[in-house]
């Protein structure tokens, strides 16, 4: 396949396919820790840090809403917890509380085991280039949706 518009229409829907098949993946893995794969994606952003909503949705690549529903969700549930931030009197930080690190500890044994299945299945080597590839479309893509969000005149818009 050659024709730049079927390559991207196949990759679009290859890609929404993966999508639908990780989400599954998420869910069964997440569901044994009380868990669902949303719960699991917005404590999995803040693990190394608080970070605010907005941070954690352009992390993901969700909608900001989403991510404030999930974070209050999991407050409420005692997962996680609302920090001040020091760089935004509005915007608190998300934070994972004890009961959220051990909710996210007890997938890991799943994971590592869903892990390994896939690296026999497909190898190490061919996954890391599938990976490089993802990666490097998806920068791609990035690339698009800036040039595609620069006035006409060339000048950038002051958007980020």
């Amino acid at each position: 396949m050659t024709d730049p518009q079927e390559l991207l229409s196949a990759s679009a829907l290859t890609t929404f396919r993966l999508n639908g098949q990780f989400l599954a993946l998420a869910e069964g893995l997440a569901e044994p820790a009380g868990l669902t794969a949303t719960r699991w994606q917005v404590l999995g952003a803040v693990l190394r840090e608080p970070l605010p909503v907005a941070g954690i949705a352009r992390a993901m690549g969700i909608t900001r809403q989403s991510v404030q529903r999930t974070a209050d969700v999991l407050v409420a549930d005692g997962l996680a917890e609302y920090r001040e931030n020091p760089a935004h009197r509005r915007a608190k930080l998300v934070a994972p509380t004890a009961a959220g690190l051990t909710a996210v500890r007890a997938i890991n044994p799943g994971h590592r085991a869903a892990a390994d299945r896939l690296a026999e299945i497909m190898g190490t080597d061919r996954w890391q280039r599938c990976l490089d590839a993802l990666q490097d479309l998806a920068a791609a893509l990035d690339t698009l949706h800036t040039l595609d969000n620069e006035p006409a005149d060339g000048r950038t818009s002051g958007h980020v």
